[in-house]
């Protein structure tokens, strides 16, 4: 699957295709996946994980209390089979009996609320990006403007359209060449496929068909090399229909100005006293948002699956996170919908370049922080120096203001070598605090089933996964405590020179020492982490 996945990545990089967002990125396979390795130990197994079956070693007949994490994402399938007893239950409410018993504002919210939807049912399931909304709210007002003849508030305006006009000018210019340049290569493959299948008089190509017709017949040495790869590591039809798909998404929602699916919720996108959504917290769509709650709480020593990290974990599940760009009122919205119901913990495994109504993340950030919550966010998956380049949601709250309840994670890999820091991560040893297990892991896909993926999508919620064992043992430790002690317990490893993540083929090998990448230089340990907090309040 590796070598499929490097052959994938190289058609990408000769088409200049990019995934956008920081979701998973997922990895299909028919093969066996491996086990869960973020639970494994680098003393213990030689495997970098984050020592979670070490650390239950530790936690023997010790008590725990159950915690609370909200997992603001795309959906949860809260019916799994490894995640059903692991889900919060809202006790003040009666199940489906369309009355807000505990009178929140929200009707029916068992498990947690989706704020992509209306109360008739309707779902948002693609959404545009940030930047083709700001362009498309301002680029009739200041596409032809001086910027001297504007007040201050619309220079601040002009501004923010300037940096997304040149965003999403060239996203689609990239888009629809991605998608021409795409439909001509295919066309070649294709035709080159279907010369050598009628030459060989069969309807699948297999490799020593084509290194015998090779050998024997010149004739064919074009159209040979065009599918040669294809064939040897079996990347099949349903490959390119992905990577179609993925084009089309992007020109037909993400990009496309005249797409509006917020309609169907019909709110003002700055006004808080709003409520909106649905109880439906799976949606269209929830394979995200389930790997990563599985992540965290998938229930440990049941011969199902994987072993989540928390076994008292209990998962609120917040619907935010369309395909396409989040909403920074949703994000709000869900931040203080999970303070206000008990959450502990908020994983945010969620991203995005840039946020026109910041002030509303910021405040309820601050809610979070007033109310002793830990937020964990992942750093993103475009392998950029995030102290230089912004991504939000951020703990940044202005040049005098960062919180101290915040926690940013990057995404290593499972060997202590020079592919340690996995090759998407973004890091910054300012902007980035840890780095946790995020390549090749398996969790919870939706229907009952396990898949692979990669991203700092799935290290935040190794690190959630940590701080909320810490919470169910230890519960009177502070949400700075917490991250104080994930930081100070990390592994590190300040000799390890890495390649410093760059995207696409590593044609250049730029190295760094591993320890320049995170404020920690290390990587999160269950195992340490509890042993610190055993002497923390002493």
């Amino acid at each position: 699957m590796r070598k499929t996945l490097l052959i994938l990545i190289a058609i990408f990089t000769f088409l200049g295709l990019k995934a956008q967002g920081q979701n998973i990125n997922n990895e299909n396979t028919k093969k066996e996946i491996e086990h869960d390795w973020f639970n494994q130990s680098p003393i213990d197994d030689q495997v970098y994980g984050a020592e979670i079956d070490k650390a239950y070693q530790f936690l023997q007949d010790k008590e725990s209390k159950p915690v609370i994490v909200a997992v603001i994402d795309g959906g949860v399938d809260f019916n799994h089979e490894d995640l059903k007893e692991k889900m919060w239950i809202n006790k003040n409410e009666i199940p489906d009996n369309g009355i807000d018993d505990d009178e929140n504002g929200y009707i029916d919210d068992i498990h947690g609320w989706n704020f992509l939807g209306n109360a008739e049912g309707a779902n948002i399931t693609h959404e545009n990006l940030e930047i083709t909304r700001i362009y498309k709210k301002y680029h009739q007002k200041f596409s032809d403007v001086k910027k001297r003849t504007l007040s201050d508030e619309e220079k601040e305006q002009y501004g923010l359209y300037k940096e997304a006009a040149k965003r999403y000018e060239k996203s689609l210019k990239d888009a629809q060449r991605q998608k021409k340049g795409f439909e001509k290569y295919t066309n070649k493959y294709h035709n080159a496929y279907q010369t050598i299948a009628d030459v060989l008089q069969t309807d699948s190509i297999v490799i020593n068909d084509l290194d015998s017709l090779k050998e024997t017949d010149k004739t064919y040495k074009k159209e040979i090399k065009t599918i040669y790869n294809f064939v040897k590591y079996g990347i099949s039809e349903e490959i390119f229909e992905e990577i179609e798909s993925h084009l089309d998404v992007a020109l037909d929602y993400h990009l496309n100005t005249d797409y509006n699916p917020r309609a169907i919720i019909g709110d003002d996108v700055t006004d808080m006293s709003e409520n909106y959504g649905n109880n439906n917290v799976y949606g269209p769509e929830a394979f995200h948002g389930t790997f990563v709650s599985g992540i965290i709480a998938a229930k440990r020593d049941n011969e199902l699956g994987i072993d989540g990290i928390a076994e008292n974990a209990k998962i609120m599940a917040l619907k935010v996170v369309p395909d396409g760009d989040e909403r920074d009122k949703d994000v709000a919205k869900a931040i203080r919908y999970a303070v206000d119901n008990g959450a502990r913990i908020i994983n945010m495994s969620f991203g995005k370049d840039l946020s026109p109504h910041k002030y509303l993340v910021d405040e309820a950030v601050l809610y979070a922080q007033e109310n002793d919550v830990l937020l964990v966010h992942a750093a993103g998956n475009d392998a950029n120096n995030i102290d230089k380049v912004k991504q939000y949601p951020t703990k940044i709250i202005d040049k005098n203001l960062v919180v101290d309840n915040w926690i940013t994670v990057g995404a290593s890999t499972k060997t202590c070598n020079k592919q340690f820091a996995a090759s998407f991560t973004n890091y910054g040893d300012e902007m980035v605090d840890i780095f946790a297990p995020g390549s090749r892991i398996k969790s919870l896909a939706p229907e009952n089933k396990y898949q692979i993926a990669d991203g700092t999508s799935v290290s935040a919620p190794v690190v959630s996964g940590v701080a909320a064992l810490l919470l169910s043992y230890y519960p009177e430790l502070s949400a700075v405590e917490v991250k104080e002690i994930i930081q100070k317990s990390a592994l590190v490893y300040p000799d390890v020179k890495v390649f410093k993540p760059r995207e696409g083929l590593r044609l250049i090998k730029w190295k760094t020492k591993f320890k320049k990448l995170s404020y920690t230089g290390g990587i999160v340990s269950g195992y340490e982490a509890l042993k610190m907090a055993e002497d923390y309040k002493k």
